[in-house]
């Protein structure tokens, strides 16, 4: 299966946003990540539905929103409507997760769960059965640019052992800190699609480094 690429929205240019969008897209990615902060779950604010809607209406790539808010539950649907069609929420932030992502199902969006550095791959035991994707957290979640915390190649494995036993396909995503000289490692321990910002977003020549990744990624594939 090839690995998807996700570059963060986070980390573009809000100013010439059409223009990166069509970048993004010419590099080939597969999805746009949304990280969707609340200045309370994380230290930091960024977008709510207003904001994935504009970027909804200037790409033809699917909207992989990565919610961490406190009680997403309240704002499922809004961020459905306006656009996303794969919706994560934090296992650390949904006291009765089983509904959340029933909830999500319902809408007609993917489901996923995204886990913090410290939050033990155990708690993903009893919902893995029912996850699109479980997005590791390779960073401590709330700023762009940090990084990546080393132990995560570990913890992605033990993710995609946690999963294969439960029989689950869910897919695995990485977020934090993920560049070429970890794509290659981060796809031979499990996962199956990579988030990336400020590694791709600072480079003068971001279609080229979007491919660079990939090059990096099918590598890894194909080890």
């Amino acid at each position: 299966m090839p690995v998807l690429l996700a570059p963060s929205i986070f980390a573009a240019d809000f100013g010439i946003l059409r223009e990166q969008l069509a970048m993004i897209e010419a590099g080939g990615a597969d999805l746009i990540h949304v990280d969707v902060m609340d200045g309370h779950f994380v230290p930091n604010l960024t977008m709510g539905p207003v904001i994935v809607e504009a970027i909804r209406r200037n790409t033809r790539l699917p909207l992989d929103v990565h919610l961490m808010i406190s009680e997403p539950d309240r704002y499922l649907q809004a961020f459905f409507d306006a656009g996303g069609s794969r919706l994560a929420v934090h296992l650390e932030t949904v006291p009765h997760l089983h509904r959340t992502i029933q909830a999500i199902k319902k809408l007609g969006a993917e489901a996923g769960v995204a886990i913090n550095p410290a939050t033990p791959v155990e708690a993903l035991t009893d919902i893995a059965p029912d996850l699109d994707h479980v997005l590791v957290m390779s960073v401590n979640p709330g700023f762009s640019g940090q990084t990546f915390i080393p132990r995560s190649e570990s913890k992605i494995r033990r993710v995609r052992e946690l999963l294969t036993r439960a029989g689950s396909a869910a897919g695995i995503g990485v977020d934090g800190g993920v560049d070429a000289a970890n794509a290659g490692r981060l796809v031979v321990a499990g996962a199956t699609y990579l988030v990336a910002g400020t590694a791709l977003f600072r480079e003068p020549d971001l279609p080229r480094a979007i491919q660079a990744l990939r090059a990096a990624a099918t590598a890894g594939a194909a080890a």
